[in-house]
């Protein structure tokens, strides 16, 4: 089937991406709404509760036929968004369900001057701040593409939304919203994510898997309080020595690999094809999207592989650990000469979609807690468990669908490639809705830098994404 957006469609759309949506979304930046995980006051400060009830309050005055908007709160959990649009074309009874979060990444140092996390600001055509890439716009921008179909006249399927705010923390709430919604959201047909990413900001990105993630803290204490390192060096040994050889128990150093099989899995064919063709799309820009820090004038550091099929592999199928927290380390000016007792590394571990991300766990606590060196107290704190996905096979009406609407609003067919993240979501409706389509995508590219500092929302890609939505939406045969 081919179809074209009627003018009046693309032109609401592009309307409200320049004379609501970005203020909209700059009011959203202003709220700290920190995921439960960075903010275990949520419920008191009120933040979670403030953004949902101020999406609402948006979302009900769009002219959607019909469309009803409830705050969902059970007891205990994180609040949600769940909205039903009605379908308003005859024939089918399944549904498309719409996905994304409005929870944030805490602030994170290292903002340049003139920008913060709850602070927007629009230049050249980037709207900086914390939250609204990732992804507080999907909401706005999912019912503006149905509110656009609806005005213009362009018959769509019934459309459903669920928004939660506990994503940034592995979605531990999710699972008693799925249970406690599915009888509202029917059978679902098509799901559309908007919590993804881009490899640039020129066509659609299509997201065919997501790497899992497993990590938490571990601990080494080898004295009951810091000593003189002149007197104990070289009798006691270093809390943070004993954590590098346990971290050798999983990474190679060198490398970067983490070559334990429970770890890994086999890389389909058809992901190391799409690879090899969003390679050539990207080409450098793969890793020279990424801030690296100068050596001097002209060198900086150098990436892992300048290879970018192999880059793109390597951040999405391919495992890898990372240490994204520390205690026990003073800050340099207020270190003395003492032996410290105590070293706590938080550790996150991606893993390949297909891998296993509770047995990966375990074998990473026994790796890490089995015969410690010299003896020593060592501990291991999970925070989080959280498989990946890799997509099943994409449905001819889909793809025929994707084409179309990506050459209207882009001038480019889509592009193929995983993703190095992790959306709990998107596998959790995998087995619960088995039969499902999917549209995972995004607008997080290029020095978008996502739970960094200087996070920002590229606006003309933002729109350009909400036409290809719309144009899914009215093509759909979920």
């Amino acid at each position: 089937m081919t179809m074209t957006l009627p003018d009046s469609v693309r032109s609401y759309i592009d309307t409200r991406w320049d004379h609501d949506l970005a203020g909209r979304l700059s009011d959203y930046i202003r709220i700290p709404a920190k995921s439960p995980a960075f903010d275990p006051d949520w419920a008191a400060h009120g933040d979670l509760d403030r953004v949902v009830a101020e999406a609402r309050a948006w979302a009900l005055a769009q002219p959607i036929r019909a469309l009803a908007v409830d705050i969902v709160s059970l007891p205990g959990r994180t609040p949600c968004v769940f909205f039903d649009a009605p379908a308003t074309a005859a024939g089918g009874d399944r549904t498309i369900l719409f996905y994304g979060h409005l929870d944030k990444q805490p602030e994170m140092t290292g903002w340049r001057a003139g920008l913060g996390p709850w602070q927007p600001v629009i230049e050249n055509g980037r709207l900086y701040g914390r939250g609204a890439a990732d992804d507080g716009y999907a909401i706005y921008a999912a019912l503006t593409a149905i509110a656009a179909l609806d005005a213009g006249g362009v018959p769509r399927p019934r459309c459903v939304g669920l928004i939660e705010t506990c994503e940034e923390s592995s979605s531990y709430d999710l699972p008693a919203y799925l249970e406690a919604l599915s009888p509202r959201m029917g059978e679902v047909g098509l799901m559309v994510a908007l919590d993804s990413g881009c490899g640039d900001y020129e066509r659609m990105w299509m997201t065919t898997s997501l790497r899992g993630t497993i990590g938490g803290v571990l601990t080494v204490d080898v004295l009951s309080e810091g000593v003189h390192s002149g007197n104990a060096s070289g009798i006691v040994p270093s809390s943070f020595r004993i954590l590098r050889l346990l971290l050798d128990r999983i990474e190679d150093a060198r490398s970067g690999q983490l070559p334990d099989p429970a770890f890994n899995a086999p890389i389909p064919t058809q992901r190391i094809e799409q690879a090899q063709r969003a390679g050539a799309a990207l080409g450098e820009q793969v890793w020279r999207q990424f801030p690296f820090a100068r050596r001097g004038e002209d060198t900086r550091a150098e990436p892992m592989t300048r290879d970018p099929t192999q880059a793109i592999l390597n951040r999405t199928w391919r495992p890898t650990l990372s240490v994204v927290g520390a205690a026990g380390l003073p800050l340099p000016e207020q270190a003395g000469n003492v032996l410290r007792p105590t070293t706590s590394l938080k550790l996150s571990v991606r893993l390949p979609p297909t891998v296993d991300a509770q047995r990966a766990f375990d074998r990473l606590r026994t790796l890490l807690l089995s015969e410690p060196p010299y003896g020593a107290r060592v501990h291991f704190e999970g925070d989080w468990v959280a498989g990946g996905w890799n997509a099943p096979a994409t449905a001819p009406w889909l793809e025929q669908a994707l084409q179309q609407a990506s050459r209207a609003a882009f001038g480019q067919e889509p592009v193929w490639m995983g993703e190095g993240g992790t959306i709990p979501f998107i596998a959790m409706l995998g087995r619960k809705f088995p039969a499902v389509q999917f549209v995972v995508t995004g607008v997080l590219g290029p020095e978008s830098n996502a739970h960094g500092p200087n996070e920002f929302l590229d606006l003309a890609y933002a729109g350009k994404l909400t036409r290809v939505i719309a144009q899914i939406v009215a093509l759909a045969r979920p």
